[in-house]
């Protein structure tokens, strides 16, 4: 099932050529525009108007989350703000969002994108998608809302939470595709069960998943359990959202829009390119966003290329299904969260020591984090209303600055292990 199958079966000369245009384009649209990339080019002495070769690509300099945070909130857009017309944001270590920005063609883009992405996994303007995705400015809800309607399909906006009514929901509205995160595919297969609900007396068809790691076990239970046939999917707020890449029905990798970007695999810690196989970080570069273009963006995220062409007929290349993390990014109930952040929430307490530990767990088919703190004894002993006060307003602190709720457990000084006097910040208990 294809969308845009002109573009996606493009032959590779032909898309190559494509993308050497629109990434000078691109390279002359930052170097006017945005501030970071002019000093930077200025520094190494590069001129877009001599890349000729996608070889190129190499000496551009990387990208980072930390330099978009220290550009918060435009200083990385290439557009003026009257020309945005949508303001998005991913979490960030600080405790400050990554805003990221839109113009009117970027949304047509991005939608057209998502498009592909939901046609790849088996949608068609004949379904009813249910997307079970928070909306706000987490990317994922609304990417994957006009993606649908642009394919055609008819969208309901159901949002997170409240299993029982989704399940009514998809029982009344007859839904045919669901997209949300794989653990909340699970939750809801639970609670089916609760109910008594057959998924055979629905008319599921499709599930389209992501914003977290999941495995092919996993994949296995929730097409068991729902009934669907389950595919991946990749976007990052940085650099869109959900559309950069996806599967298709033959699920072995997913197929990267490369005629909108240009993805290396690079070694975590060399920045140097690894052979096609070999797994390293995805770093990524935009060729048609117009308000938040990313040069060379590292993402973060380890996969690997797969090199084989796909049965399925497309040209894109594919990667991977993403294994984890370069650095210590925690994906909660779809979520972004550092430990930094945590940390500034918990250390603004009166009574806190700097220590703690985040422990995560599955509670039934979702994700339960627990913060572990060390606190002084008379916040411990000597003053047990003033505890509960404080700890109930930890908790909402640590909810509305992170996104997602999180328990927290005071304890005595010195019960949390140490390693070389260092506490072990995360322990992840979760079974994929």
């Amino acid at each position: 099932m294809y969308f845009e199958k002109d573009v996606e079966c493009m032959e590779r000369a032909e898309l190559e050529d494509l993308q050497l245009e629109r990434l000078q384009a691109t390279l002359n649209r930052v170097a006017r525009n945005v501030p970071l990339y002019r000093q930077r080019f200025a520094e190494l002495g590069l001129d877009p108007d001599d890349f000729r070769s996608m070889d190129d690509l190499r000496q551009l300099p990387f990208t980072t989350k930390q330099d978009i945070r220290e550009n918060y909130p435009y200083g990385l857009f290439a557009v003026p703000l009257r020309d945005v017309v949508r303001l998005q944001s991913s979490s960030g270590t600080t405790g400050k969002p990554i805003v990221v920005g839109y113009t009117r063609n970027d949304l047509k883009r991005w939608s057209r994108l998502v498009a592909r992405v939901l046609a790849m996994g088996g949608m068609t303007r004949d379904d009813v998608v249910q997307i079970a995705f928070h909306y706000g400015l987490f990317t994922g809800g609304f990417g994957l809302h006009y993606g649908a309607e642009t394919l055609g399909a008819s969208v309901i906006p159901s949002s997170g939470g409240n299993a029982r009514k989704q399940i009514m929901i998809m029982q009344d509205y007859r839904t045919t595709a669901l997209c949300c995160t794989p653990s909340y595919a699970l939750h809801l297969a639970d609670t089916m069960e609760e109910m008594g609900v057959n998924p055979n007396s629905l008319h599921l068809k499709w599930g389209l998943f992501g914003a977290e790691a999941w495995s092919e076990a996993m994949r296995e239970e929730i097409q068991n359990r729902l009934k669907v046939t389950a595919t991946d999917n990749y976007g990052i707020s940085e650099v869109m959202g959900p559309g950069i890449a996806g599967e298709c029905l033959e699920r072995q990798g997913l197929h990267v829009n490369e005629d909108h970007f240009l993805f290396e695999i690079v070694h975590p810690e060399t920045g140097e390119p690894v052979p096609d196989g070999e797994v390293g970080e995805l770093v990524i570069t935009t060729l048609t966003k117009e308000a938040f273009p990313m040069i060379r963006f590292r993402t973060g995220d380890l996969t690997r290329v797969l090199p084989d062409v796909c049965p399925c007929g497309r040209r894109f290349r594919r990667i991977a299904r993403i294994i984890g993390r370069s650095d210590d990014m925690l994906i909660i109930r779809g979520v972004n969260v550092f430990p930094l952040q945590v940390e500034t929430v918990l250390l603004a307490m009166e009574g806190a020591e700097p220590h703690y530990q985040i422990v995560l767990e599955r509670e039934g088919r979702l994700d339960k984090a627990t913060v572990f703190l060390e606190v002084s004894e008379n916040l411990l002993f000597d003053r047990m209303r003033v505890a509960r006060e404080a700890l109930e307003g930890i908790k909402r602190k640590l909810a509305s600055e992170l996104g997602v709720a999180m328990d927290v457990v005071f304890v005595g000084r010195k019960t949390l292990e140490r390693t070389e006097g260092k506490i072990r910040r995360v322990v992840d208990r979760r079974q994929l």
